[in-house]
């Protein structure tokens, strides 16, 4: 701890100067402001993915596809969580949380594309999820250590955003229980064809409930 505090009235002048600002003191490195525009943008994303969820959790009806509506739910409860961690940190750097949802789709780098079916629902959560993903890996390498309070926040929602698209990949294509890989010519490249009538729709409802069973620790059925 000495190393680091060698003049403890010189950190308390330091700390006396704008008070006002909170928690953004002399040692922040950042760009607040553009920090404060990345969250929002951020902020943005994790509304509209919410809201596609949320019609995509009331949409997809039926008994073959109500396993798959508790996947859509737990997804847009999560994202909405998100979405009040982004708003809290933006409030902290002294910014205004933009919810404004006139501009909300010009500001997101998720779509919000409905889809025509189960199969096309699950297709574009998957899309959404892995752009985030990509999205949240730059702003990890972007705030780095000059913003460790807001990288751990981005570290975190990028760990739920990839175990939101490990879910979806499990109900969107076939996995051999054996071996557990994908059973096509490239592993992960053949959708599940829930349009035909061989019992695709069922088999969404089979692993969706499959996941449920994998998180509470179950067994497989023989």
């Amino acid at each position: 701890m000495a190393q680091f505090v060698r003049d403890v009235e010189s950190l308390r002048q330091h700390a006396l100067e704008k008070l006002e600002e909170g928690p953004v003191t002399q040692s922040y490195q950042g760009d607040v402001g553009k920090t404060v525009d990345i969250l929002n943008d951020a902020l943005a994303t994790e509304i509209v993915c919410v809201l596609r969820y949320m019609h995509h959790y009331f949409m997809a009806t039926g008994v073959h596809a109500s396993a798959a509506r508790d996947e859509f739910k737990e997804h847009a409860d999560a994202e909405r969580e998100h979405a009040d961690m982004l708003a809290e940190r933006i409030q902290q750097l002294g910014g205004k949380p933009d919810f404004n949802p006139k501009s909300l789709l010009e500001r997101s780098a998720s779509q919000y594309i409905e889809g025509e079916d189960l199969a096309d629902m699950i297709r574009e959560d998957l899309v959404a999820e892995r752009i985030v993903i990509e999205l949240y890996q730059q702003m990890v390498r972007y705030f780095s250590d000059n913003d460790p309070t807001t990288r751990i926040i981005m570290e975190q929602l990028l760990k739920d955003e990839e175990e939101h698209a490990s879910d979806l990949a499990d109900l969107l294509y076939i996995v051999n229980p054996e071996t557990g890989r994908t059973e096509a010519q490239d592993p992960g490249t053949e959708p599940l064809r829930l349009r035909s009538r061989d019992g695709g729709a069922a088999g969404i409802g089979a692993k969706a409930s499959g996941l449920r069973d994998k998180r509470a620790g179950k067994k497989p059925a023989a």
